[in-house]
């Protein structure tokens, strides 16, 4: 009589927001690495500024949001005027699939961090030291907004205004970084951003 041995014990797969969570942990690491390795540890600052206190953080973070609520009103404005936002709303909802309020806010906040402390907190600055003075400023905000841009190319032509918008959303991101001199603002930006319009796409199916 043949023995049936019990089933080989498989490692749990990571669920989607924990792939998130790796990814956008690991771009940060490697930011920060980035600016450590270019003699600037803390991202965070712009131009190796000295910490800002307590009110500068609270300033920051309440511009930083209320830019986002006004961007996340502009992004609905469209959607009821123009059939290409509507279409792109819904592509973005057949693509992300359900996601539950877990998974957006790790997704939104994961994305606001990594993505803001790699373009804006590591890269901006690298490129903004090739050149001197203010011409290597704009070069620093327009290159790393270009290749923020890159980041976000979707599947067809219909996902070129998202492209085209992420261009435009990283030059205010990269000014904002360098004009109030930290982070905070691009970053609550980011993720008023991403969780509002992450929840909207979830919560609702546009007509075309």
């Amino acid at each position: 009589m043949a023995v049936r041995l019990p089933p080989t014990p498989r490692a749990p797969r990571l669920d989607r927001s924990q792939v998130v969570v790796l990814f956008y942990g690991a771009l940060t690491v490697v930011a920060v690495m980035w600016a450590a390795l270019r003699g600037q540890p803390n991202i965070l600052i712009y131009g190796g500024r000295a910490p800002h206190r307590i009110l500068h953080f609270v300033s920051s973070l309440a511009i930083g949001t209320a830019v986002g609520l006004l961007l996340v009103l502009l992004t609905r404005i469209l959607q009821d005027r123009y059939a290409w936002a509507r279409v792109l709303h819904n592509e973005f909802r057949e693509l992300l699939g359900p996601l539950d309020q877990r998974e957006i806010l790790l997704l939104a906040a994961a994305s606001a961090i990594g993505e803001e402390c790699f373009f804006r907190g590591a890269l901006l600055p690298q490129l903004a030291s090739l050149l001197p003075g203010l011409v290597g400023v704009v070069f620093g905000v327009v290159g790393s907004s270009a290749l923020f841009a890159l980041l976000h190319i979707g599947p067809g032509a219909r996902f070129l205004p998202w492209t085209l918008s992420s261009l435009g959303v990283g030059v205010l991101l990269g000014t904002l970084y360098v004009g109030i001199g930290d982070l905070v603002a691009p970053i609550a930006i980011h993720f008023t951003i991403n969780l509002l319009n992450l929840q909207d796409i979830v919560r609702r199916q546009m007509p075309a």
